[in-house]
């Protein structure tokens, strides 16, 4: 293997021009530098599907105690309780369980028809003007609002909400997170809903958490913390906001490109959700993740230390054409996508994936059926900054 130092294989998660477009060099760090060390900011990374999904199973090896992004995990601060994507096993397992009530496979079912109304309630009125926003019409309007009545959030105070949960993932340009100088966010925001909901129950989940019972990683049985119910909404609504709105950004660009495919789903509906999980792994809205390696670890020839961060690049490992043959470079809603990474494996694997494929699959379904054809206008469309999440910040078309 080459060593960095003597090769021009370069990879930044916080260089802007290159996350505009990171595939070929993707490629270049899977055949010619599958253990990648930045000198720079002192991380390593993998890049093969093999070794990112071995990876993710292995949470002895690679744990998320630290945090799952870089940035938490050097500047080594304290996780507040029930930060599930930051947590290992046992106590990860008790947490996940709590909150896996939120998103059974009939709560997700009882969603749709919800769903639908929120697309339609933002699409309508734009039928007929000849432009849509991918980002500010439809991506960031309906994610927030099936978040929100999932947590019981009230609808004039979701867009004050979103935004706030947005704004702990964004980063300057080429600049680590905030949350890494300045802490990790509590969810004090949530306070208000969380007292008023004590007073008022409701069918919805932040009722649910109040009154949850459950034994702890000590055998106590008892209830959440005011800090963990704080923590828990805080990273629901984030999660459930952000990568939702950059599946239907992504959704926009790639079936601008792939005009012939496009048309397809409009005349076949029903190959709608493979398009979505072939959208997934070609533009993941997460493109990498990061773990501290707990003890030395022998790979490709060379030691990585205990102790480093290793980056796991889930959008290098989804375009392997080691998994993904013939060419993961190319899109193909026809393709058998088999297991991409983009909802992560094993301990981790994302609880709100249901969701996520059940919003992408409506929003598609919604779209296609108003606006059959769009052309994105990229002279003003723009990227997000935010090294954790890649995707579109607004995404203006023009509708036929």
């Amino acid at each position: 293997m080459t060593t960095s130092a003597a090769s021009d294989v370069y990879y930044d998660p916080y260089d802007v021009q290159l996350n505009a477009d990171p595939y070929p060099m993707f490629k270049r760090l899977r055949e010619e530098e599958p253990l990648y060390y930045n000198e720079q900011h002192d991380f390593y990374a993998l890049s093969r599907f093999e070794d990112v999904n071995a990876a993710l199973l292995d949470h002895g090896t690679y744990s998320s105690a630290k945090g799952a992004i870089m940035e938490l995990i050097k500047a080594d601060i304290p996780i507040p309780p029930g930060v599930l994507i930051f947590e290992d096993p046992p106590i990860h397992d008790i947490h996940r369980k709590l909150l896996s009530r939120m998103f059974t496979p009939r709560k997700i079912r009882e969603l749709e028809d919800k769903i639908r109304e929120f697309c339609a309630r933002s699409l309508d009125p734009l039928v007929g003007t000849g432009k849509l926003d991918f980002i500010a019409d439809i991506g960031a309007q309906m994610p927030m609002r099936v978040i929100g009545m999932l947590v019981g959030i009230p609808e004039e105070d979701q867009e004050a909400i979103r935004d706030f949960a947005n704004e702990q993932m964004r980063t300057e340009e080429g600049k680590p997170m905030k949350a890494a100088s300045e802490g990790m966010v509590g969810g004090d925001i949530f306070g208000a809903y969380i007292d008023w909901r004590a007073e008022h129950p409701s069918d919805d989940i932040m009722t649910e958490l109040l009154n949850v019972e459950f034994a702890d990683e000590t055998g106590t049985v008892r209830k959440l913390t005011r800090e963990e119910l704080l923590t828990y909404v805080n990273v629901v609504s984030g999660a459930g906001n952000e990568t939702t709105t950059r599946l239907i950004g992504w959704a926009g660009k790639v079936l601008a490109e792939h005009p012939d495919q496009r048309r397809q789903l409009v005349e076949n509906p029903s190959l709608i959700p493979n398009a979505v999980e072939e959208l997934l792994r070609f533009e993941p809205p997460a493109p990498h993740v990061a773990r501290h390696v707990t003890h030395d670890v022998e790979l490709y020839g060379s030691t990585v230390p205990r102790g480093s961060a290793m980056m796991l690049l889930i959008g290098a490992a989804n375009r392997d054409h080691r998994h993904f043959a013939p060419d993961g470079d190319v899109f193909d809603i026809h393709r058998d996508t088999r297991q991409h990474l983009t909802f992560s494996v094993g301990t981790h694997y994302c609880m709100g994936s249901a969701l996520a494929r059940l919003e992408g699959r409506i929003a598609l379904e919604e779209i296609l059926k108003r606006f059959p054809e769009w052309e994105v206008d990229l002279s003003a469309a723009k990227l997000s900054p935010t090294s954790t999440v890649r995707g579109w910040e607004t995404l203006p078309a023009i509708t036929r």
